[in-house]
């Protein structure tokens, strides 16, 4: 019976530094076959693809699986919700429409069974550093993309792929909850449900972070932060009672 929600962060699929990309593929797609049959909803909450630039006639190469996967849930019913991150950004039309998805540049919030759900890959939330927030405005500018796209794939994509391993290279480790003070997700949802009396989220959820967290906060919202697949092969799941946060065991 298709009756849960599930909701998935940072795979970052395609990954130089990945140790065997295609394995890594094959296992997100076990994943998402191991959940067909009780799905009803898919929300993929950014950086999903390490990196992704839609060209106008040209397709990325690789995803093969994951992509196909994705449109064979789809044209089965399952609805399948793709929130932009800051390395899948450059998602236009082509996804959209060849796999038959919804996809959000931002974050929403809505209803599900019952309950309020914020939703967002996070990296717009808190306080950013003045670098990341000049790079992160820039990639989302039109013109900057359009000049983006006139340049070769054979330079973009290995240029890409170097800057990405580089950043995860720098962190080795798999990052930890050290204290709701250096969580921006928290005072963030503490002050959105302040300010939003009379429409409280239940549930905050984000990715971004590669922490995993539930955190209950004030009037019983809680504040989940999905982890990654690079560490915790981790995800949530909503039966329309209770959310919890899960491992994929094979």
């Amino acid at each position: 019976m298709r009756d849960k929600v599930y909701f998935i962060s940072d795979l970052h699929l395609g990954a130089s530094y990945l140790e065997s990309p295609i394995d890594y593929e094959r296992k997100v797609v076990r994943w998402l076959n191991s959940i067909k049959d009780t799905a009803k909803a898919i929300y993929l909450l950014g950086d999903i693809l390490d990196y992704w630039y839609e060209y106008r006639n040209v397709v990325p190469r690789g995803y093969t699986r994951f992509l196909g996967t994705l449109a064979t849930l789809a044209d089965e019913g399952i609805e399948i919700h793709w929130y932009i991150g800051n390395h899948d950004i450059w998602i236009f039309d082509y996804l959209p429409n060849e796999i038959g998805m919804t996809v959000v540049d931002g974050h929403s919030v809505t209803e599900i069974d019952g309950k309020r759900f914020f939703l967002s890959h996070g990296d717009g939330i808190g306080i950013l550093k003045p670098g990341f927030r000049f790079i992160r405005s820039l990639f989302r500018n039109r013109f900057c993309q359009w000049l983006f796209s006139s340049v070769h794939p054979r330079w973009t994509v290995p240029f890409a792929h170097r800057w990405s391993s580089h950043s995860r290279k720098s962190a080795k480790d798999a990052p930890q909850f050290i204290g709701e003070e250096y969580e921006p997700f928290i005072p963030f949802a503490r002050n959105w449900n302040n300010e939003h009396q009379n429409e409280q989220v239940d549930y905050f959820i984000f990715g971004h972070r590669h922490i995993l967290l539930d955190y209950k906060i004030d009037n019983d919202s809680r504040v989940i932060v999905l982890g990654d697949w690079i560490h915790h092969l981790s995800y949530a799941v909503y039966d329309g009672n209770t959310l919890s946060l899960e491992t994929f065991k094979e």
